[in-house]
């Protein structure tokens, strides 16, 4: 199973492995209070995207296009596997530090990494 939820919101046991997916390390979090499993950078948008992008919301269907594209590597399609083979044995918590909730890196990597673990079981 995979989660997202804001760095910023308290860490809980249901959160299972916490991974931060941001490039940036988010300002005012601690790594204690992070609790993270890992920290997988590469994962976050570029800073090119994610400046274009600027969290406005009418920019979000093409964010999601740019931002899947900037995914089609196949460093990242490892890194997604691996990310959808550990969400077959436990929960995986993507961690991020946007404001917008819905609207979000975190939540296009949480489809595509259940896409990949479906096509796997």
């Amino acid at each position: 199973m995979v989660k997202i939820k804001r760095i910023y919101d308290p860490a809980t046991e249901g959160d299972g492995e916490r991974i931060l997916v941001d490039r940036l390390w988010p300002r005012g979090v601690t790594k204690e209070s992070a609790r993270l499993s890992s920290w997988v950078k590469k994962l976050g948008p570029t800073a090119e995207l994610r400046k274009w992008f600027g969290h406005d919301p009418s920019r979000w269907e093409d964010f999601r296009t740019r931002y899947t594209r900037e995914l089609q590597t196949p460093d990242h399609r490892a890194l997604l596997e691996d990310l959808a083979a550990r969400s077959r044995r436990r929960v995986v918590t993507l961690v991020f530090g946007a404001r917008d909730r819905e609207r979000n890196h975190a939540a296009v990597l949480k489809s595509l990494i259940g896409n990949i673990a479906k096509k796997a079981a």
